[in-house]
């Protein structure tokens, strides 16, 4: 129970307004309770009701501090967030102790889409959901091999009809839940739901203003479902948007960055890769919005992406690449492959992966690298391209590398 205690001295006594300075006497200077609208007790104790005025304020203005909604929800987001900062720390520290685990796996539950952008590899119409029990074992497999962060893809991640399942038994086990979406299918019921299973950030990818031929990801057709996040989500949002890749418009990243901003989103921008994940540059146009882009991302959204500067000039990254060992994508068959771009190696059932596959990995160099655009394992393999330098693959593992259609 609330006790308040407000001094009323001298001094503050002074302060409290005579009666005919309310207007509560009559002409001559009697006190009139039918002006005041006031019982007479009111008007013999006026410090008293001075007293229960401040009194019923101060109830009033507390009461609206600690149960407004936007409120509620800001001081919620900020633990949230705090809590997430802490994890973060932790996996960091981590990583730097020990090389033997993979930071982040890309995992595909649902290969269908309900869009069909033309620069994407990565989904099919036809495909039907991973069983749950299957989800289950490969998300504990990962677990197992202590896995930092998980993030669920695609296709479409919320075509699943068991998606909250997935995240909690990600949560359950430790791992950073992550998820990359086109956005199309969240409702504030939905977001909510996200919310409780327990997803820690989302991503969406925004092509273009307006849809076209080549995607349907606009803000256009999004924003209201932007919207619909700032409002609900208590998990981490930023929007990518891209340029290159046959995108008709550079400048519609710069409106979709500066829109995430508005909302409190981060911003990000990628250069979207060709049909094998490899290097394509950058027009003069495309540079210029690239560079003007990168510099609301330093100060929205501090991101691992300086590799993308040579992709912009059309110049090879000398990097050391770790998939495999550090970066696991695991499709809806449950292999395990070096990324989305380049499916066909190990190609060793997760269930089957060791901890010496990692290492192997983990030394191994990767002939697609220094054109590779995938910015995720670019972003896992920051944290080891200070040490352990790779040797070259055998030739015959080199010449798996294959691109699924």
């Amino acid at each position: 129970m609330f006790r308040f205690h407000i001094p009323i001295n001298a001094q503050s006594r002074a302060r409290v307004p005579a009666p005919h300075i309310l207007g509560l006497r009559d002409p001559q200077g009697i006190a009139d309770p039918a002006r005041c609208g006031f019982s007479p007790f009111a008007l013999q104790y006026p410090h008293t009701l001075f007293r229960m005025m401040h009194l019923a304020f101060a109830c009033v203005l507390i009461i609206t501090t600690l149960f407004m909604p936007s409120t509620r929800t800001k001081l919620r987001r900020k633990i949230k967030a705090a809590s997430r900062t802490v994890r973060g720390v932790g996996k960091i520290l981590g990583a730097l102790a020990s090389t033997d685990h993979p930071l982040l796996a890309h995992i595909i539950p649902m290969r269908r889409c309900n869009l069909a952008c033309k620069y994407c590899n990565e989904f099919d119409d036809v495909s039907k959901p991973v069983a749950l029990e299957i989800m289950f074992e490969r998300l504990d497999k990962l677990a197992e091999l202590k896995t930092s962060v998980i993030t669920i893809s695609g296709g479409e991640p919320l075509l699943h009809p068991e998606l909250d399942d997935i995240i909690r038994r990600i949560r359950g086990n430790g791992m950073v839940a992550g998820m990359i979406t086109n956005g199309y299918l969240l409702m504030p019921d939905r977001i909510r739901r996200l919310n409780d299973a327990g997803l820690e950030w989302l991503q969406i990818s925004i092509d273009n203003v307006s849809p076209d031929d080549v995607s349907k990801k606009s803000l256009k057709v999004l924003d209201k479902k932007l919207q619909m996040l700032a409002e609900h989500a208590d998990f981490h949002v930023n929007i990518n948007s891209v340029v290159g890749g046959g995108v008709c418009n550079p400048q519609d990243a710069l409106t979709i960055g500066k829109r995430a901003l508005e909302l409190g989103f981060s911003s990000t921008i990628g250069i979207i890769h060709d049909g094998q994940g490899q290097l394509q540059p950058l027009a003069d146009e495309e540079r210029r919005v690239y560079h003007e882009m990168k510099a609301l991302e330093k100060r929205s959204f501090t991101r691992i992406n300086s590799f993308q500067d040579n992709i912009a000039l059309g110049q090879p990254n000398q990097w050391r690449c770790r998939a495999g060992a550090r970066y696991l994508y695991i499709c809806e068959d449950g292999l395990v492959h070096y990324c989305s771009q380049q499916r066909g190696y190990p190609a060793i059932p997760l269930e089957q992966y060791s901890v010496a596959d990692i290492r192997r990995e983990y030394l191994t160099e990767k002939s697609c690298a220094p054109h590779c655009t995938v910015s995720c394992v670019h972003q896992v393999s920051v944290v080891d391209g200070w040490r352990d330098p790779q040797r070259p693959a055998i030739q015959s593992q080199a010449s798996e590398l294959v691109h699924i259609e």
